[in-house]
């Protein structure tokens, strides 16, 4: 089927500007983290001290200091990353001032490699090199493979991490709020957690590759895994209910 090609170009603008993967990844990484841990630590409380106070505020302990912590990491890895693409593409700079014809080489290395030969792979080198941002971007995406890393916003990142822990992390909560007796909301915290994991699974799924009841069974387990882990080191541990 062909198309137009004001067609085509709104399909390349429509992928050259979507962030909505990294995005996706943000949010997932964030609300699963907090959600798997604390449904864990409610439940080892619930079970171990049977008191609704204190699962309250070791749930929401854990809250705080979830969200905290993976807006901390998700902040340094960013700008470790967003860095290491700087350090490196400076070093090419001084490559390319410095030592042309090897750099030159590497981009002919680069494009032989991809099958072209003769004149039309020297017209290729000859149209990289003869821009120095053109030779440059080339080396960071076909040699270094980095050419993400400079699109990235290390306070976007670690908001948005954040903000999706705790929103995840107060999801297996909300039955501790509604029941008086911690006994009752577990079996809540664990079906309401369930269910928001295989969503998140299933949209992921159906967003990215792979078959979307597979991806969300997968994440629904980790979930169970989590809540009966804590369960187990609360009845072990802590008091009988």
């Amino acid at each position: 089927m062909s198309i137009s090609k004001k067609e085509a170009r709104e399909h390349i603008l429509n992928e050259q500007h979507s962030n909505g993967g990294s995005l996706l990844r943000q949010v997932i990484l964030g609300g699963q983290d907090g959600l798997v841990n604390v449904l864990g630590i409610v439940l080892g409380l619930a079970v171990g001290t049977g008191d609704r106070g204190i699962v309250i505020l070791g749930g929401l302990a854990a809250t705080f200091a979830e969200s905290v912590s993976m807006a901390a990491v998700a902040y340094t890895s960013g700008k470790a990353q967003r860095d290491y693409y700087y350090k490196e593409l400076e070093r090419e700079k001084f490559e390319v001032k410095h030592y042309p014809e090897v750099e030159r080489e590497e981009i002919r290395l680069i494009y032989l490699k991809k099958g072209f030969r003769g004149k039309e792979l020297k017209k290729i080198v000859d149209k990289i090199c003869s821009n120095e941002k053109r030779w440059l971007d080339t080396m960071m995406t076909e040699e270094l493979h980095l050419s993400e890393s400079k699109d990235i916003n290390p306070l976007s990142e670690g908001a948005v991490v954040g903000i999706s822990a705790f929103v995840g992390s107060l999801i297996p909560m909300i039955p501790f709020f509604l029941f008086a007796v911690p006994s009752q909301a577990m079996l809540p915290a664990i079906i309401i957690s369930v269910i928001c994991l295989f969503a998140a699974g299933a949209y992921k799924g159906k967003t990215t590759l792979g078959t979307w009841w597979k991806t969300g069974l997968e994440m629904a387990a980790i979930g169970i895994a989590a809540a009966l882990i804590g369960y187990v080191v609360g009845a072990i541990v802590g008091k009988p209910v």
